[in-house]
């Protein structure tokens, strides 16, 4: 199995809160930095998206690339490449759980595989630096609402 990477931030908000950032993804240039375009390609039966067509620019990884959703309850959303330039494959999840006084503990875990050679301990590096700055984007979305 491949190795993933995982970090934790506590988030002032409700879940649902947290969840509804996460799931909107038309937004997501608006916080994520790295994503420019967004497009919703397919929606489940409760309108929640199955697969996200997004362009990324994260400096020497610039990619267009369709991820396929799978919603677990109302606190867990994963995602798997469906296609790419740049990535053999990118599997991904969040995983929302109520922290003390109405906030959230969000845990985001990552596992990403570049087409190009990549030294494991550079590639969990990149992995790290992705998750940080998402964590860090969604709590900064989240809580200025």
């Amino acid at each position: 199995m491949a190795e993933h990477t995982s970090s934790s931030i506590t988030i002032d908000a409700a879940p649902a809160d947290v969840m509804a950032v996460i799931s909107d993804f038309a937004r997501y240039p608006d916080w994520t930095g790295e994503v420019k375009e967004a497009e919703v390609l397919k929606t489940d039966e409760q309108g929640r998206a199955e697969q996200v067509r997004l362009v990324m620019d994260a400096g020497a990884i610039k990619d267009d690339q369709v991820l396929g959703y799978t919603w677990t309850g109302e606190n867990e959303v994963s995602w798997t490449l469906v296609k790419s330039q740049m990535l053999r494959s990118l599997d991904g999840s969040y995983l929302l759980k109520p922290a003390g006084a109405g906030g959230t503990e969000v845990t985001y875990v990552l596992t990403v595989d570049v087409k190009i050679p990549m030294l494991g301990m550079i590639k969990r590096k990149a992995e790290k630096v992705i998750i940080d700055r998402a964590l860090a984007g969604l709590k900064k979305r989240v809580e200025s609402a």
